[in-house]
């Protein structure tokens, strides 16, 4: 569900931005506060695209407190007067664009800002926000926890659907794609792991900072950190020699070893199927099973609470395709990441002596009204209908048996050209349910999707025959 912040009165809010440093007067229009997603309405923000985050920050687990400065690159797609970010619970002490102070106010998780100067449509321009406090952990919809999670030697960052503006703020929409630069700084004898590719280390006074660049667009909601005692192991895969990266909690260290020891494996059939790894680097987060109760696609380096089982392990690689290279343009396409994470498990169990896909689509089918699967049958994964559901099972399942129908019309060798193409065709950018439909029909035109989409994909209630 959307999480609408309180209303402020427009004569407070003016008083808080009037309070604020920075002046002058401006011709352009705000931006607007949220992108109306179906879901989570207010999540992201109008008016501009960012391009780029810096971020900046020092976190101590003994006293909880984290410090930030984000440096963010964005292109206006509008003239603005004033615009969002959204950034949750922690304390500004100053906002900058293009370097003069700019005034800002606060309404629930909007950071609205009001630059010195007007900011020209398709004009590229520099914000800066320095903030710090304590971090919130955020209850979802659905009871689970995202955002900052409190670990016993530190601490973890989850950020799907809306996690990721209580650490930093942003235009935290899955629409609106960016370059990472995630350094951070913590006691020595911690690590600090995030996304992409580890391109600094430095230890000073008893601390030590480590600098992440993601140079690949991603979504923010795939942003992570973990803070803590790890065992880190480095090293390539591949052909291609690609460089892995894995952290692993020294709890979960030797029931990690066995599925650990099976990502060059994993990763080559992951290729064979779905096409070139769209990342420039692969690994894994493993932290205790207390840390967190789900494991999370964060792009190039997929969290696990405790050692993951393989079924586990390739869903969450596989979402390095599709969700994290193809991102959804609205929440409301969640089966766009979880349908096709869920078939590559179908597919990797019937390469490796497992059952069929068709014998997994024909189990669920017959036991959709059992305990496992009992709200199988309660909405169809194209129309999920709130946030508290879009983790459930028919976007999961349902929406895997939407790829096994579209496998049984076209057969094996399309399909498969077919899953590796709408790859490339959206790599590193965003796609809807409407675009899939469209392009599946588009690479297959003398077939009929029509009772898919009408029965499988949008219809309510379990299909008459499977």
């Amino acid at each position: 569900m959307s999480r609408k912040a309180p209303a402020v009165p427009a004569l407070l809010l003016t008083l808080a931005l009037s309070a604020c440093t920075g002046g002058g007067g401006v011709d352009g229009t705000p931006g607007g506060a949220g992108l109306r997603d179906p879901y989570f309405p207010k999540a992201g923000n109008g008016g501009y695209d960012v391009t780029h985050y810096a971020l900046t920050l020092a976190y101590d687990p003994a006293v909880r407190t984290l410090t930030g400065t984000a440096d963010i690159t964005a292109r206006a797609t509008q003239d603005l007067s004033a615009f969002d970010l959204d950034l949750k619970g922690l304390g500004v002490q100053g906002v900058t664009v293009q370097g003069a102070g700019a005034r800002f106010g606060r309404a629930g998780q909007e950071l609205t800002v009001r630059p010195h100067d007007e900011i020209q449509q398709g004009k590229t321009f520099h914000i800066r926000v320095r903030y710090s406090g304590t971090p919130e952990t955020i209850t979802d919809a659905d009871g689970s926890k995202e955002g900052w999670l409190y670990t016993k030697d530190g601490a973890l960052a989850l950020g799907e659907p809306v996690g990721s503006m209580a650490w930093f703020p942003g235009n935290h929409h899955p629409s609106d794609k960016a370059a990472y630069d995630i350094t951070v700084t913590v006691p020595q004898g911690l690590t600090a792991v995030s996304n992409g590719e580890l391109v600094a280390e430095s230890t000073r006074q008893g601390r030590t900072a480590f600098h992440w660049r993601t140079a690949e667009p991603m979504a923010s909601y795939l942003a992570t950190l973990g803070i803590g005692r790890y065992e880190v192991h480095r090293g390539t895969v591949g052909e291609h020699r690609l460089p892995f990266y894995t952290a692993v909690d020294p709890v979960s260290t030797e029931d990690s070893r066995a599925v650990l020891s099976k990502l060059p494996e994993v990763m080559d059939w992951l290729e064979l199927n779905f096409g070139p790894y769209p990342f420039s680097s692969t690994g894994v987060i493993v932290e205790q099973k207390r840390d967190a109760t789900y494991a999370l696609e964060t792009q190039n380096r997929p969290v696990f609470p405790g050692a993951p089982d393989t079924t586990t392990f390739v869903h969450e690689l596989a979402h390095q395709w599709y969700g994290d290279s193809v991102t959804p343009k609205t929440w409301r396409d969640m089966w766009l990441n979880e349908g096709f994470a869920t078939y590559a498990e179908w597919l990797y169990a019937e390469d490796h002596g497992g059952p069929s896909a068709q014998q997994r689509f024909q189990e669920v089918y017959e036991h959709g009204e059992e305990e496992e699967f009992e709200d199988l049958w309660d909405f169809p994964p194209g129309r999920p209908g709130s946030a508290a559901v879009i983790s459930a099972n028919p976007v999961y399942q349902r929406g895997a048996m939407v790829l096994h129908k579209i496998r049984q019309t076209v057969g094996d060798d399309a399909f498969y050209d077919l899953v590796q193409g709408w790859a490339a065709a959206h790599r590193h950018g965003n796609a809807s349910t409407a675009d899939f439909t469209a392009y599946v029909q588009q690479q297959a035109p003398d077939k009929d999707f029509s009772g898919i989409w009408r029965d499988w994909l949008y219809g309510e209630g379990r299909p008459d025959h499977p």
